[in-house]
């Protein structure tokens, strides 16, 4: 049974976290971008997004139970590109359960797709790499990949404000865990008496379910039995 929960905390309907300051404010908003705000329940604030692919992005690490805390633009470095030294934002800085820090980069396939995207992402990841940082580009293919993106939404949008301990889930699954794999309406009757969600067990990397089908109440859930189990994977390189 996996020790690595959720580490977000949460008052109420309030959140609890620090406040973040973005190391590239936009001054003068312009193009056809998509800027707001969304709640995170793992960072206790409103996380900050520049259109709606990093919006699609966020929902992912809200609900990837290996990714304990992520911040929006979290720095600005210098890389080398040939003779001139340029400086380089990342979208995001992911914090993984082990520890490890990664640097994510947001991009559109079509971007991607884009010579001088090509030779500009090379040149930061080369850079990247000789300081011992590690740096993943996410794109749109792997962001929006369906049924995922909405089967995780729809958990995210059952899920409590408030996490169980890993004591509670601990206790509650050695009453009921010989029960799984049952449909997720069943395991919400069979954990009601112990005031706990199964959507919430799902983000707290606890149960599985197939993303590769449509979500719903005959979704079967099962248990995680291994720590290193992802029950949806980002990047297989960085293990997450």
């Amino acid at each position: 049974m996996p020790t690595h929960f959720w580490r977000g905390h949460w008052q109420g309907r309030n959140a609890a976290g620090q406040v973040h300051q973005r190391a590239r404010e936009v001054v003068r908003p312009t193009g056809g971008i998509l800027r707001g705000f969304v709640p995170s329940r793992k960072n206790g604030r409103l996380v900050h997004h520049e259109g709606l692919l990093e919006r699609d992005a966020i929902t992912l690490f809200e609900a990837h139970h290996r990714v304990v805390q992520y911040r929006e633009q979290p720095l600005t470095l210098q890389y080398p590109d040939g003779p001139r030294l340029r400086r380089y934002t990342p979208d995001f800085e992911v914090v993984l359960d082990t520890g490890k820090a990664l640097l994510v980069e947001i991009k559109p396939v079509r971007s991607l797709q884009n010579p001088e995207v090509q030779h500009k992402l090379s040149c930061i990841a080369a850079h990247l790499e000789r300081t011992g940082q590690p740096f993943v580009v996410l794109d749109s293919a792997v962001i929006r990949q369906e049924p995922r993106l909405t089967n995780l939404r729809q958990i995210l949008q059952q899920t409590d404000y408030l996490m169980p301990t890993s004591t509670a889930v601990i206790v509650a699954l050695r009453k009921r865990g010989h029960c799984f794999p049952m449909a997720y309406l069943e395991a919400q009757q069979a954990l009601a008496d112990m005031r706990l969600r199964p959507a919430n067990l799902l983000l707290m990397g606890y149960l599985w379910c197939d993303l590769s089908i449509p979500f719903g109440p005959a979704t079967e859930l099962h248990l995680i039995e291994e720590k290193s189990h992802e029950w949806f994977c980002l990047s297989q390189a960085h293990g997450f």
